[in-house]
């Protein structure tokens, strides 16, 4: 399994209370098998700033939490023909969050999941329907070595 990359809170407080008591870097790297650059940063960042919280991030923060994507995904899987209008109404109700029908399809996308529709054939107008009624009446009596003979392969 390869090293995770991001700590929780309570990693990040640990961390930094094993470094203040003494205990080496290496051994903090083991302990929460994270990569030695992870524990290296936190450290630096806590002597430069004190705090051991993550930086703020450019861009729009999400609207869903992991709690709430985890609740879209299993909806979609439970009610497979559910729309991602359905899945926003019942996440609105359960939990009280706002969120857009597109962003509950990127959610789902995320997750590997994509629409489906069910193929639909062409419709057959009344002289489709007369046409085959009658190729099928004139052809009724074939045998298959008369069709094999022609050179036309019916299986």
């Amino acid at each position: 399994m390869p090293p995770r990359r991001k700590l929780s809170d309570l990693d990040r407080g640990r961390t930094i209370g094993w470094l203040q008591d003494g205990v080496a870097a290496r051994q903090v790297v083991q302990r929460l098998a994270v990569a030695p650059s992870v524990i290296i940063r936190l450290k630096q960042r806590f002597h430069a700033t004190g705090r051991v919280q993550e930086r703020q991030r450019s861009g729009r923060p999400r609207v869903t939490t992991q709690r709430e994507d985890r609740f879209i995904q299993r909806q979609a899987m439970q009610q497979r023909m559910a729309t991602a209008n359905n899945i926003r109404q019942r996440l609105q109700a359960t939990t009280n969050t706002v969120v857009s029908g597109q962003t509950i399809r990127n959610r789902l996308h995320n997750f590997g999941l994509r629409a489906r529709r069910p193929v639909r054939g062409t419709t057959l107008t009344a002289n489709h329907r007369a046409a085959r009624r009658g190729w099928c009446t004139q052809h009724v009596r074939w045998q298959r070595q008369r069709c094999m003979g022609s050179g036309v392969v019916y299986r």
